[in-house]
Formats: structure tokens, C-alpha cells, sequence
């Protein structure tokens, strides 16, 4: 279980990673005419990051949330008499 400051911080992480992996590669496409090698290691290392996104945007999907400490529920010793079906 991860907290919310955790869940928060890997949001930020994974629309970083997408949103600068497509500025690379855009980058890339732009540099591709004056230097070669340079606009293919920039769309490469910009394709990569974008992937890595993608897989953390999985990643958060399987993640839970920790509950806050109120949000738990006790139970009450008449309610859990009523769940074990005894009055």
C-alpha cells in the first residue's frame, strides 16, 4: 500500500516522463536535418521516457491507496454478531 503523498509523487513522475519524452522526440524530429546523429539519440532517449510512462501509468493502476487512520471501521460487538448470523 502506498500513501498519498507517494501516489502524488509518481503522478508527477509519469506525466513528466510522457510530456518530456514527446518534446524529445519532437526534438528530435527538428534536429534530425541539421545533425543526424544527434535527432536520433534525442527521439530514441525521448521514445524511452515515454515508454517508461506508460509502464509507471501500469505500475499506479495496481497500486492502492493506504486508508486514513479514521476511515477504518471498527465494528461494533452488535454488529459483528449480526454478521456471524447470532442474535
Amino acid at each position: 500500500m502506498a500513501s498519498s503523498r507517494a501516489l502524488a509523487r509518481l503522478d508527477a513522475l509519469t506525466w513528466t516522463l510522457i510530456y518530456g519524452g514527446l518534446f524529445a522526440i519532437v526534438l528530435g524530429l527538428a534536429t534530425g536535418n541539421a545533425h543526424l546523429v544527434a535527432g536520433w539519440s534525442m527521439g530514441v532517449i525521448g521514445g524511452c521516457a515515454v515508454v517508461a510512462g506508460i509502464v509507471l501509468i501500469f505500475v499506479r493502476s495496481r497500486l492502492r491507496e493506504t486508508p486514513a487512520p479514521g476511515a477504518q471501521s471498527t465494528g461494533t460487538p452488535d454488529n459483528d454478531n449480526r454478521r456471524q448470523g447470532s442474535r
